[in-house]
């Protein structure tokens, strides 16, 4: 069964840091590339950060460029978005997302993140 589970959120003041993880089981990690995606309240679901299967290639939405870092460990079968100079704007619930080459998507429930002063 393909499971794929975050932690790590909390809340966090303008300016901190926070590191949310993805843990993943049921198939092999770095056959598929992975994404980090967030859905404020009252907005759709957007892609953050993207990287590839083996983690030599990442992308980023300009907002979170510098401030936001994504990186994959496949041995231990996670993934990482350590998150920098936090804004409100980033309140979110942050959801981790696993893609095949075929087009296949798997989702996990997403944990939330509070920026907030």
């Amino acid at each position: 069964q393909v499971q794929l589970v975050e932690t790590g959120g909390g809340l966090v003041q303008p300016g901190g840091s926070l590191t949310i993880t993805c843990a993943a089981s049921g198939f092999t990690l770095s056959r598929v590339g992975m994404a980090w995606y967030r859905q404020a309240p009252g907005k759709e679901r957007e892609l953050v950060a993207s990287i590839s299967n083996s983690g030599d290639s990442t992308n980023y939405i300009a907002s979170v460029k510098g401030r936001f870092t994504i990186s994959r460990d496949n041995d231990k079968n996670k993934m990482y978005l350590r998150m920098n100079n936090l804004q409100p704007e980033d309140t979110a619930v942050y959801f981790c997302n696993a893609y095949t080459s075929t087009g296949s998507n798997f989702w996990g429930q997403g944990t939330q993140v509070t920026v907030s002063s």
